[in-house]
């Protein structure tokens, strides 16, 4: 049996001056659910604290950052250092540059554990990202609502609804125009992980 979905349609979605892509059955169901599974007892998780507008706050979800060199990742004052990819993570990462055309060297994992973890507005366009960075985001677990807004016109948004087992392939122009974030919840009880595959130059 193949673990992987044999639906390989990763379709672009109608999203202005940003090349966004979804495919909602990226993984077949078997291996979303033993690849969660292991993410979330095996991941050595961190919880670190981060700076925003000048105050330390314990960022609301846990952390942990896999790579094929030595280059750290930083972000809201957070310089994290990873560690050697894993064999099941080598397997996705490898399915995921099949689908995206990108060898990737990097995956920063988030573990949401329920609906008061979140990820506030922001846009990954660290300069070690590169210009238009090419940023693809499997994730698994419970479904969660996927916002985005315009930089220079906050009213304008999106929302994508991100299921167990997709992908999200985020390029070209996308992290110069938009802002996403992914939002606190009073409903959700169950918890998601996503691993974000990105190439740190």
């Amino acid at each position: 049996m193949d673990l992987f979905s044999q639906d390989d349609s990763l379709v672009r979605l109608p999203i202005k001056d940003a090349d966004i892509y979804y495919q909602p059955n990226f993984l077949a169901l078997p291996l979303a659910d033993s690849l969660f599974k292991e993410l979330i007892t095996q991941t050595p998780w961190k919880q670190d604290n981060i700076t925003l507008f000048g105050k330390v706050h314990k960022q609301p979800r846990l952390t942990a950052l896999y790579a094929s060199n030595s280059k750290g990742y930083s972000y809201s004052g957070i310089t994290m250092q990873p560690i050697p990819f894993t064999e099941s993570l080598i397997t996705l990462k490898r399915k995921v540059e099949t689908q995206a055309g990108v060898a990737f060297t990097t995956a920063l994992l988030n573990y949401y554990r329920d609906g008061q973890d979140s990820n506030g507005w922001h846009s990954d366009d660290e300069p070690e990202l590169g210009k238009n960075p090419v940023i693809a985001s499997v994730s698994l677990g419970v479904k969660r609502p996927f916002k985005l807004r315009r930089k220079d016109n906050k009213s304008e948004t999106h929302k994508i609804l991100l299921e167990h087992g997709s992908l999200l392939l985020m390029a070209g122009e996308m992290q110069h125009n938009w802002q996403h974030q992914l939002p606190k919840s009073t409903i959700i009880k169950e918890a998601r992980v996503n691993i974000t595959f990105r190439v740190i130059v």
